[in-house]
């Protein structure tokens, strides 16, 4: 069964222990988490975890059911690139003396619209925004042609094409079927 890159989108409160509520329910299907990133949404007091995964469509449907089952969950969503925008950012530490040899560095920078983050005698640190693909057609280049010292990449950063978040669709639906219920 062929693969897909599928982008989970779980929204909860900031709780001690949900990310180990979701996680293992990956562990338990024995699916690999590509990236996980956590952050407060737009919605104020709500966080959103974006997790990818190469899963098939019946078995990310099935997780993604069994994570919204979770108490402490609010909702959880999967897309696939193609509704979504997204973003990973990647730092790249160089020894300095050998990119200089290397020639220009204003090179680097216009051709992978590259930022420095910090330049002494010992090292630069490069930061790169862009799809995976990108960040790694870079370190491939980098490790190739100059040596890297070190590297990171972050996790999946990513928002749907839609005009708000599709939780706040269904926020908005128990609003209007149960009232407002903070009072």
């Amino acid at each position: 069964m062929e693969k897909t890159l599928y982008t989970i989108t779980v929204f909860s409160e900031n709780t001690v222990g949900v990310l180990g509520q979701v996680t293992v329910i990956f562990t338990r299907r024995g699916i690999n988490i590509e990236t996980l990133s956590v952050s407060p949404s737009a919605i104020k007091g709500i966080h959103k975890f974006t997790i990818t995964v190469y899963s098939n469509l019946d078995q990310v449907t099935k997780v993604v059911q069994q994570i919204d089952k979770r108490v402490d969950i609010l909702k959880a969503y999967f897309n696939t690139d193609d509704e979504l925008i997204f973003q990973e950012i990647a730092l790249y530490k160089l020894a300095t003396d050998k990119l200089l040899a290397k020639g220009s560095i204003e090179e680097w920078i216009r051709k992978y619209h590259i930022r420095i983050m910090e330049m002494n005698e010992t090292f630069v640190v490069f930061q790169k925004a862009g799809h995976y693909e990108e960040t790694q057609q870079l370190f491939d280049e980098l490790s190739e042609s100059i040596g890297v010292l070190q590297f990171i990449r972050s996790g999946r950063v990513a928002i749907t094409r839609s005009k708000v978040e599709r939780l706040t669709d269904m926020l908005n639906t128990i609003q209007e079927k149960y009232g407002d219920l903070t009072d």
